[in-house]
């Protein structure tokens, strides 16, 4: 039980990774405005309250799905 749930915190917190990983590339493309605000600005634009929400919603989804498909095979 206790290995499960340390798998389920890790495949969470990976998603949660990916998730904030991709915004902050975002903010470095052509439309991004950290090109020439800094990385700084970028970090302080990403990480936001409401972000956090949505990646955590997202990673719950995400392994709930993961673990259904992973049971069902």
């Amino acid at each position: 039980m206790n290995r499960n749930i340390w798998r389920g915190v890790t495949e969470v917190g990976f998603i949660i990774f990916l998730f904030y990983s991709n915004l902050l590339m975002g903010e470095f493309t052509r439309s991004g405005m950290a090109r020439g605000r800094g990385v700084v600005w970028a970090i302080e634009d990403v990480f936001t309250n409401a972000n956090f929400a949505i990646a955590v919603v997202a990673a719950l989804i995400g392994f709930i799905v993961v673990e259904s498909i992973r049971r069902k095979l």
